[in-house]
């Protein structure tokens, strides 16, 4: 009998897939907690209703970077601290208005592209449609010169991952403007990165490659898209009125909010979660990014709650102005650069709060497969994709920017399911109740068990 007990107390301790039972049981704790007692939702609730949208350089955002650090300080990380940065301040301004000339009757639902310049009053001309940016190549200057462009290249829903099909058309919103600005345009209509056809006009960054050729930008709705279309379709001559006011007016300094949660060891080497403050002037920002914050100040929170000192000092991470610069993002890297930090990991969640489904990786290839053999304890949970990918915009600088020198790091993007996504980004509908509480939660847990995962292991 006394046999028969060692044996068993060793086969409870042995590795199972490499991992220990503790292992496994560590990670059922920390979903178990985070599905009965998480707060994740409660703190993206608070933000949305009481701060809103979050644009760089504006008074939301300004609040925003109060409330997270005293949110942090709240769930218990050990220091808390703010980081300078300086980002751009770009208005929405009041008016947002196309057209069809001659008529009050036919409107079409728009918004200015984040960055654009306005009309300076009432824009009138006609306008030629083009599918994508590589539709302009076939036209010529003189067809070109005086209009409107009308970018109408649908988000491909033949892929699965909708963010392949976002990469595949997103090029019009960012670099239309200043293409068809050297053939003389006087403006562009771009169609909203969005597969649901509704009339919420999608925003998003957008630059000028010439200072001397910025012509304003609009998104439409896709049904708005689609409506001129057809009408274009009937009558070719049709012309539009627009007008904005939207304005740059400089830059002004502003803060990344970082929490720590010291490790036991003297590994000097941090592994850094977040995800960005701010958010486009469109909706709450719920999806885009406060779902990413709250799921990484979540991980924290988990730790402490469950008595898990990590190995490695955990870093929450902040990020302030993902849309329209990564200052926050190129900020970090710089700084971690001068004071000689290293990381082992970086971790961003800005998918939005949907269901987890995996993590994508830009790593070294015996560092994704040791991650991808997490998978045995992982799998329970919804989490199967482990794979080579893009990680996210904030914590690229770390190992891409022109400061880095750790490329070694591992990065890490948590992946949720992607259908909803785009219905909500960049748009008046990304808010609190387009949030699922569960998904919102797996999503943190996902996280936390990522981090504990990397923390033992490497």
């Amino acid at each position: 009998m006394k046999k028969l007990f060692y044996f068993l107390i060793i086969c409870f301790q042995m590795p199972l897939g490499g991992f220990s039972q503790t292992d496994s049981i560590v990670i059922r704790r920390i979903y178990d907690t985070v599905l009965t007692q998480g707060l994740a939702y409660d703190h993206l609730t608070e933000l949305c209703t009481t701060i809103g949208h979050r644009l760089s350089g504006s008074p939301q955002a300004d609040q925003a970077v109060i409330w997270w650090k005293k949110t942090l300080e709240l769930v218990g990380a050990d220091t808390v601290y703010l980081q300078e940065v300086t980002v751009p301040v770009w208005t929405r301004g009041t008016k947002e208005t196309v057209k069809v000339k001659g008529t009050s009757a036919i409107k079409l639902n728009a918004c200015s592209l984040g960055g654009s310049v306005g009309t300076n009053g009432i824009l009138n001309a006609g306008v030629i449609e083009v599918h994508g940016v590589e539709g302009l190549k076939n036209l010529t200057e003189a067809e070109v010169k005086g209009k409107i462009v009308f970018f109408n290249k649908p988000m491909d829903p033949r892929k699965i991952s909708t963010f392949e099909s976002y990469g595949g058309c997103v090029d019009q919103r960012h670099a239309g403007a200043g293409e068809a600005a050297k053939l003389g345009a006087v403006a562009v209509l771009v169609r909203s990165m969005t597969l649901a056809n509704d009339d919420h006009p999608h925003t998003g960054s957008m630059g000028y490659p010439d200072s001397n050729q910025r012509i304003p930008a609009l998104a439409l709705s896709t049904a708005s898209a689609n409506r001129l279309h057809q009408l274009l379709k009937k009558k070719p001559e049709t012309h539009l009125e627009i007008e904005s006011d939207c304005e740059f007016k400089g830059y002004k300094k502003s803060y990344n909010v970082i929490g720590e949660l010291k490790g036991s060891s003297n590994d000097p080497r941090f592994i850094v979660v977040g995800g960005h403050l701010d958010s486009w002037d469109k909706g709450q920002g719920a999806h885009d990014d406060g779902a990413g914050c709250v799921q990484s100040i979540e991980v924290i929170r988990l730790f402490n709650a469950l008595a898990i000192r990590p190995k490695h000092t955990l870093r929450v991470v902040l990020f302030m102005n993902e849309e329209n610069g990564n200052m926050g993002g190129k900020s970090y890297a710089d700084s971690a650069q001068h004071r000689g930090e290293s990381h082992l990991a970086a971790l961003e969640s800005d998918r939005g709060g949907f269901s987890p489904r995996g993590f994508h990786m830009d790593a070294l290839p015996d560092q994704i497969a040791k991650v991808a053999a997490f998978r045995s304890l992982l799998e329970p949970y919804g989490l199967h994709i482990f794979e080579k990918g893009y990680a996210g915009v904030d914590i690229s600088p770390l190992k891409h920017g022109p400061h880095s020198v750790q490329k070694d790091l591992m990065m890490l993007g948590l992946v949720p399911d992607s259908q909803r996504y785009f219905d909500y980004h960049h748009a008046d509908t990304d808010v609190i109740e387009s949030v699922n509480p569960r998904e919102l939660h797996l999503g943190a847990g996902a996280l936390a068990a990522m981090i504990y995962l990397i923390d033992k292991t490497f």
